[in-house]
């Protein structure tokens, strides 16, 4: 039969050493491997937003404003038809929420996509499709030269029922993506 090696502080402190670099080199190869993958999921999780948000367009052109990079939607004159912009609330029940916002040329909300969030599912998760065209909350068409708000802060927007935090960061996306088109809007 094996000897048993004896329990002391250096043995257990070698053995755990031991068991902690092989946990961290696995974890290290796993995310080395999974790490482009998920770029690239990213990347056209993003690239499909920006279609979907923008009115009719026949080429897209990127755009920097501040240091960041935006999508301004052309037609075959060069003319802007619209701009694409992701923007961030960090008010989301949940922490932050993020959308991919679209405005056609004149400043109007063309369209949205959540990119990311941590909401309630069944609740504050139904951002995705409560501000869509056709359902209560629609901001789709909107213009917020007047900051949205939600009715209950004495604005237009119907909060989403039992979620107006949610709401209001939502909003808060909106508005935030707004600003950015004023600045880029002309370029």
């Amino acid at each position: 039969m094996a000897k048993k090696i004896e329990s002391t502080l250096t043995n257990m402190l070698v053995v755990l050493t031991c068991i902690s670099l092989v946990a961290a080199l696995a974890l290290a190869l796993v995310s080395n491997v999974t790490a482009e993958p998920i770029a690239q999921a990213q990347k056209a999780k993003t690239e499909a937003a920006i279609k979907a948000v923008l009115p009719a367009y026949d080429q897209l052109e990127d755009i920097e404003i501040e240091g960041n990079h935006y999508t301004k939607a052309v037609d075959a004159d060069g003319n802007m038809v619209g701009m694409a912009i992701e923007a961030k609330s960090a008010k989301g029940f949940g922490g932050d929420l993020v959308a991919m916002v679209g405005f056609d040329a004149q400043g109007k909300v063309s369209g949205y996509q959540i990119l990311q969030t941590a909401e309630t599912p069944g609740l504050g998760a139904k951002a995705g499709e409560w501000f869509q065209e056709g359902n209560k909350g629609n901001v789709i068409g909107m213009d917020p030269a007047t900051p949205l708000s939600v009715k209950k802060d004495g604005g237009q927007v119907d909060a989403i029922s039992g979620s107006t935090i949610t709401s209001r960061a939502f909003c808060e996306i909106i508005n935030n993506a707004y600003q950015i088109f004023q600045k880029g809007g002309n370029e």
